[in-house]
C-alpha cells in the first residue's frame, strides 16, 4: 500500500504532536525540573560573557583528540567530580524552532505512515494498527533519547512520559483513519 491514502492520519498526527509538545511543556511542565537554575549564577555568566564563547556545546574538562582523553593528565582532571556541559546558545528564534518543530512532527508521521503501510494491509483491524503504529513511535519519540541520557546525565522522566503519550496519540489516530479493504 502507498502512504497517499494516509494523508489525513499523517497531518492529524502531526498537528497532535504540536498540541502535546506544547501540552508537555508549557501545561503540564513535564520539563521543568529538566533545567535548574546554577546557585549564585551572576559571577558565573558574568565570567562566561566575559569569554565571548562562540555558539556551540562544550565539555569542560574538554579534550582536542581522543588520545589526550586518555592521558593520565586529562583523566586526573576528572577525579574532582567536577565535570560540565555547556552548551551556548544564539538568540533565540521562536518562529523558527516551533517551525523546526512541526518540521519534525510531520516527518515522523510520514515515516511512522510509510513503515505501517510496508506492514499491514488496507482493512487491518484497530487493534493491530494501534499495536503496530504505538510501538514504532515509541521506538521514534523515546530510543534516540536513551543514549542521551546515559552518557549527559539528563533528566528523562518528562521525555519517557510524553513519548508513551506520543505513541498512544498517534497510534490511536492512525488506527481510527486507517483505509478500509
Amino acid at each position: 500500500m502507498l502512504i497517499a491514502p494516509l494523508w489525513l492520519p499523517i497531518l492529524l498526527s502531526t498537528v497532535a504532536l504540536f498540541f502535546g509538545g506544547f501540552l508537555s511543556w508549557m501545561i503540564l511542565g513535564l520539563h521543568f525540573h529538566d533545567w535548574v537554575k546554577l546557585p549564585n549564577e551572576g559571577p558565573v555568566l558574568d565570567t562566561l560573557r566575559g569569554e565571548s564563547i562562540p555558539h556551540g556545546n562544550y565539555m569542560v574538562p574538554g579534550a582536542t583528540s581522543m588520545k589526550e582523553m586518555g592521558t593520565p593528565e586529562h583523566q586526573a582532571k576528572f577525579q574532582d567530580g567536577s565535570a560540565y556541559v555547556l552548551s551556548v546558545f544564539s538568540p533565540r528564534n521562536m518562529g523558527q524552532n516551533l517551525g523546526l518543530t512541526i518540521c519534525f512532527d510531520l516527518l515522523a508521521s510520514v515515516c511512522l505512515a510509510y513503515l505501517a503501510a510496508l506492514a499491514l494491509k488496507p482493512g487491518a483491524d484497530f487493534a493491530t494498527v494501534f499495536r503496530f503504529v504505538s510501538t514504532a513511535s515509541l521506538m521514534t519519540f523515546l530510543f534516540a533519547m536513551l543514549p542521551h541520557a546515559i552518557w549527559f546525565r539528563v533528566r528523562i522522566v518528562g521525555h519517557v512520559v510524553e513519548s508513551v503519550a506520543y505513541s498512544i496519540l498517534v497510534a490511536t489516530i492512525f488506527a481510527a483513519l486507517w483505509p478500509k479493504s
